[in-house]
């Protein structure tokens, strides 16, 4: 992978996990970073810089996804859960 393509995909995957940051709902903030992580795992041995300009482009769509649905996740914010409250450990 070129060194350019290399960056371009770290600034992708940082920029997911920081969006994905945002839900305030645990379950979807948890089930986010998971398949973001898993994604990349899976592809991070790919060589073909067709498929990878694929898979980023892929991962651009999805990070917009990513910020309408947090976006709307603020509008509709519920109460944390249990796990989520400080001192409840």
């Amino acid at each position: 992978m070129a060194a350019s393509s290399r960056a371009q995909v770290l600034r992708l995957y940082r920029a997911l996990l920081r969006e994905s940051q945002r839900f305030s709902s645990y379950n979807y903030r948890t089930y986010a970073i998971r398949r973001i992580r898993d994604a990349f795992r899976e592809n991070k041995n790919i060589a073909d810089s067709e498929k990878i300009e694929e898979l980023l482009n892929k991962a651009k769509a999805n990070l917009a996804v990513i910020q309408r649905q947090g976006t709307i996740d603020h509008m509709y914010a519920t109460e944390k859960l249990i796990i989520e409250r400080p001192g409840n450990t």
